[in-house]
Parts: C-alpha cells; structure tokens; sequence
C-alpha cells in the first residue's frame, strides 16, 4: 500500500514538470483582456473625437462652398479667381481642424486618428469645390466659343487667329479656376472647345465655299444668256437688217364703237392691229364726244427709245 502511494506521487510530480516546461516553452502568453480593451476604447474615443470635429469644420466650410454654388450653377455666371478661393476655403479648414491636433504624449493612436480624419476632410471639401469647377470650365468654354463666332463673323481675320484668341482666353480663365494643390485638370474641356472651333471652322469653309460656286454658276448663266441675245441680235440684223433705235407703241378707239385700234413700231418693224372690245368707259363721255375723265380706254401711248 505504501508503494502504491509513492508511485502515485512520483507521477503526480512527473505531469506537474511537463505542465510547467510546456509553458516555459510555448508562445508568449496573450495579455490580460482588460489591457486589450483599454487600448482598443481608447482608439475609438480619439475616433468620435476627430470626427466631431471634422463634422464641424465641414459644416461652417459648407456655407462658402454653397455660396459659390449658388452664383455658378443657379445664376450662370464664372467666379474670378476660383481656384485661390477654393484654396482660401480648404486651408481655412485645416487650420480649424489642426488646432485639435493631438499631443505627442497620446500616443501613436491618437496621431493615427487624426491623420484619418484629416485626409477625409480633404477629400469631403475637394469634391464639391470640384464640381464647381467643371461648371465653371463649362462657362468659360461657352463664353471662348461665343467670342470666336463673334470674331470670326465680324472682322477679316483668319479663323485661325481667332481660334488662337478664344483658346487663350479660355486658358487664363482656367488657370485661374484651378487649385495650386490640387490635380484638378482642364485639359479635356480645352480639347472640346479647339474640337469645336475646328468643327465650326470647317462648317464656315464649306459654306464659303458653296457661296463662291454658287456666284460662279450663277455669273457662268447670266454670260451664257447674254451670248445667246447677242446671238439673236446678230441673226437680226441679218434677217431685217439694221434695226432702228426707236419703238413706239399706240392705241385708238373709234367713237361710238367697240372697235379698238393698235399700231407699234418696234426694231424697225411696224405692227397694226384692230380689235373688238366694249367700251367700259362709256359713261364718262361728254355729249360731244369729248371724255369727263382719263382712263386707260382712251388713252394709250408709250415711248421706248433703245441706244
């Protein structure tokens, strides 16, 4: 019985060793869970504490930003110099953000946080002063395209030239529409504005173009048809000989008849001819014959004298 008792001990003290080797041994031991819960609370209260602050600077920036909105989109009309208020309107915003800049004795944790927040605060004030932008692009490239049907129209320089004119003035509007801090780019509304102007340039050609074929065959008609009254002349003066410069034309009625009487001289050929047609302008007669009045029933007579 007495060896049964120190055998059981002598292994008691065997798995005793083992258990205190394997953790002598094995992995570093986990800490405790209340060490992780302190660290991980307090990475979340700088968190909620960035962020309301962040909330609060994009709300007071968001009254300029919506100023701004109002007189590009709502009246149409390019702010001067937007790229230096966008500017003005982002750095104001960081600095009110910086001032709840963490303390190096809080940690990486609290600097983490922060600098989260401040790159999200770039980025919510970047894209609407962005689309603004790309509104006010789209204003400035209206008003170069409007300037260059202006110029184009109403003077004698080249289209060239005023595509070079309205490029340039869309170029200073831009520059001065963009942020120095910023990857905002105009490159792809400059290109459809000169896309455009050449489109437009080339439309103005073709129909100059047309004009002036237009002209020519109308010229080319007018020279073929006198050709042919020359020809005609000609033919004339064969046939009758020289005809006379004079053409005289006249008409007689005989009183108290509906007989009417025409005679005319015309390229040196005279014509006669008598007609029945009723006096409409009988009643004006007078008792003797003579008329009341003048019409073109008793009266009759033209005068061409050609040179």
């Amino acid at each position: 019985m007495r060896n049964c008792i120190i055998s059981l001990a002598a292994i008691s003290s065997l798995r005793g060793a083992a258990a205190w080797t394997g953790r002598s041994h094995g992995a570093v031991a986990s800490p405790p869970p209340s060490f992780v819960l302190s660290i991980r609370g307090g990475a979340n209260e700088y968190e909620t504490k960035f962020e309301g602050v962040k909330c609060s600077v994009i709300e007071k920036a968001s009254k300029k930003i919506e100023e701004a909105r109002r007189k590009i989109v709502d009246e149409g009309s390019a702010i001067p110099d937007f790229g230096s208020k966008a500017d003005e309107i982002c750095n104001a915003a960081i600095e009110e953000y910086a001032k709840s800049a963490p303390l190096e004795s809080e940690g990486s944790s609290a600097s983490s946080a922060y600098a989260r927040k401040l790159a999200e605060l770039e980025s919510s004030l970047d894209a609407p002063l962005q689309v603004l932008y790309l509104r006010q692009l789209a204003l400035l490239r209206e008003s170069a395209l409007a300037s260059y049907k202006s110029a184009s129209k109403a003077s004698d320089a080249s289209d060239y030239e005023a595509m070079l004119a309205a490029d340039a003035q869309f170029l200073r509007g831009a520059e001065s529409a963009s942020r120095k801090s910023s990857d905002w780019t105009y490159d792809a509304e400059r290109s459809a504005l000169q896309s455009v102007m050449s489109d437009f340039a080339s439309t103005s050609k073709k129909l100059a173009e047309t004009q002036v074929q237009s002209s020519q065959q109308q010229s080319t008609a007018m020279q073929f048809l006198q050709h042919q009254q020359q020809m005609i002349q000609q033919l004339q003066m064969q046939l009758y000989g020289q005809s006379s410069p004079w053409n005289m034309a006249m008409a007689y009625r005989i009183p108290d008849t509906n007989f009417n009487l025409q005679g005319s001289y015309q390229q040196g050929r005279a014509n006669l001819q008598l007609s029945c047609v009723p006096d409409e302008y009988a009643p004006m007669l007078g008792p003797n014959g003579f008329t009341n009045g003048v019409g073109p029933g008793n009266l009759g007579l033209s005068l061409n004298l050609s040179i």
